[in-house]
């Protein structure tokens, strides 16, 4: 599995940037799911984002999905454009 563990509370340290290959559309049914999963069964997911210090991987549960951001614990927002992965 690509990218390093970080700690979600950890997510500030870094500065997050676009991943070299846009996955939005790919990688949208995933997102819905993930939602879904963390919502109705409080279940986490993995996700892999891409940063300046190369890709990151957190284990989370999404919050809420927009057409431009996924909302993590803390009202932590990633971009879907820097989101490599996501695993469940």
């Amino acid at each position: 599995m690509i990218g390093t563990l970080i700690e979600k509370e950890d997510i500030n340290n870094y500065k997050i940037i676009a991943a070299k290959e846009s996955k939005v559309e790919e990688l949208c049914g995933k997102l819905n799911d993930a939602q879904r999963l963390g919502n109705e069964f409080k279940s986490k997911v993995t996700i892999i984002f891409n940063t300046e210090d190369g890709p990151m991987r957190i284990e989370t549960t999404v919050w809420s999905l927009t057409d431009k951001y996924i909302q993590i614990k803390s009202g932590v927002l990633i971009p879907l454009s820097a989101i490599i992965s996501v695993e469940y």
